[in-house]
């Protein structure tokens, strides 16, 4: 019986979609009339051209080479003031001419495409003209499910998804998740939007949800804005958002860990090494794990040069063997979770380039990689309704969209897509 059931409804599926498909064809049956236009111009109206901007080209050269007068170049040079800089034309990007057709063809418009979403008309035909346009941008709910053999970036790519959106599945879960400790059968589904400029796909756009399983784990994200900010937070309503990152940097490896027995590599001297040593390139941006104020910053013997924040009355942090501060860092300044502070580097006593990361609790130091930060504020009560109305909007979306990615399949298999 349920084997019928689920062949009637199949069936059901295919009839609809042949029927739908037969009456989206005959409606987007196009007009023999019906005129063609890009960049608002009709193409029945003129020839194009196609290239892109070459090493060592100028505007002044691409339009003498196109077949613009120097009288009217001049006079685009003139009109491209204040409206667009001339001389942010990039090497490699593209560019369409228009041509009248005329016994002679004459110039009448070039396209530059300046950006993914923008492009620059400099007009000749009618009147002379520098114009900028965006294009319009649309948004598509796309669904992505991903099981982790290799990296979760290169399982995007073998999935046809764009890595970006491991950058912001990182971003979402830096309190949660160690990204460097992903294993083989991991897996995520997430709920987010394609952006598009006219019909071409550019970039990824908001995340509203993600359910990424890790060692056995499930962790849930909604997007949800409250106190105008956006934030992601679990099923419960605790924000993902912790009061410290997982870590100060992207980097390669631990190389020492926290010990009160470690034989300095440098010295050969065995004595507590209360920090953890993150092996990095030199270079590599170390952030503030958390808001706070600077107390310290300066060479520090064979710390070298080093940054100590407070966090609060509980917390105070150090990055040591810095190659460098970042620009306006002074003790007193107030920094932000995740703002740059300095850069890895081999000051001091150090065999290499590393970042040395220390964490104070109450004045005693604690091993930072097994520190378990606060969350920070929660769901306020007020918005627990309206919260959880919008987890349930989002449960049932990916659920549709998992449903329509089965079918999509299945007709795929049968010879109809």
């Amino acid at each position: 019986m349920l084997r019928a059931i689920t062949i009637l409804a199949i069936s059901t599926i295919l009839s609809c979609t042949s029927n739908r498909e037969k009456n989206e064809n005959i409606l987007q049956k196009p007009s023999t009339q019906e005129r063609i236009y890009e960049f608002g111009f009709p193409m029945d109206e003129f020839e194009s051209k196609e290239g892109q901007i070459k090493r060592g080209e100028f505007f002044t050269t691409l339009m003498t080479k196109l077949g613009a007068s120097n009288s009217d170049t001049y006079s685009l040079t003139q009109g491209s003031r204040g409206v667009f800089d001339l001389k942010k034309i990039k090497v490699g990007n593209s560019y369409k001419a228009f041509y009248t057709k005329d016994v002679e063809p004459k110039l009448a418009y070039l396209v530059y495409e300046d950006t993914k979403t923008s492009f620059v008309t400099f007009g000749i035909h009618d009147s002379l003209f520098v114009r900028v346009s965006q294009r319009e941008i649309s948004r598509k709910l796309k669904i992505a499910q991903v099981t982790i053999n290799t990296s979760l970036w290169q399982d995007l790519q073998s999935a046809g998804l764009n890595p970006v959106l491991a950058l912001r599945l990182s971003d979402i879960y830096a309190w949660s998740i160690d990204f460097f400790g992903l294993q083989k059968g991991d897996y995520f589904t997430a709920i987010y939007e394609e952006l598009y400029a006219g019909e071409n796909y550019y970039d990824i756009g908001t995340v509203h949800a993600a359910f990424f399983s890790h060692a056995s784990k499930m962790y849930d994200a909604y997007r949800f804005v409250q106190d105008e900010t956006p934030q992601y937070w679990n099923i419960g309503g605790e924000n993902l958002r912790k009061a410290f990152l997982k870590a100060p940097l992207s980097f390669t490896r631990v190389s020492s860990g926290f010990s009160y027995s470690r034989r300095h590599p440098v010295t050969r001297v065995v004595r507590p090494h209360t920090g953890v040593d993150y092996a990095a390139p030199r270079g590599t941006p170390v952030m503030s794990i958390g808001d706070g104020v600077v107390i310290q910053r300066g060479y520090l013997g064979g710390g070298g040069n080093t940054v100590k924040i407070r966090h609060n009355s509980t917390y105070t942090t150090a990055y040591l063997h810095l190659q460098s501060y970042a620009r306006g860092l002074s003790v007193g300044k107030r920094v932000s979770q995740g703002e740059v502070i300095g850069y890895v580097g081999s000051t001091g006593l150090s065999t290499g380039p590393h970042l040395d990361f220390r964490v104070w609790k109450n004045g005693t130091p604690i091993n930072p990689l097994k520190m378990e930060a606060p969350p920070a504020d929660p769901i306020k009560k007020s918005n627990k309704e309206l919260f959880m109305a919008q987890v349930e909007q989002i449960k049932f979306k990916r659920d549709s969209l998992i449903s329509l990615r089965f079918v999509d399949t299945l007709l795929l298999k049968l010879g109809k897509r």
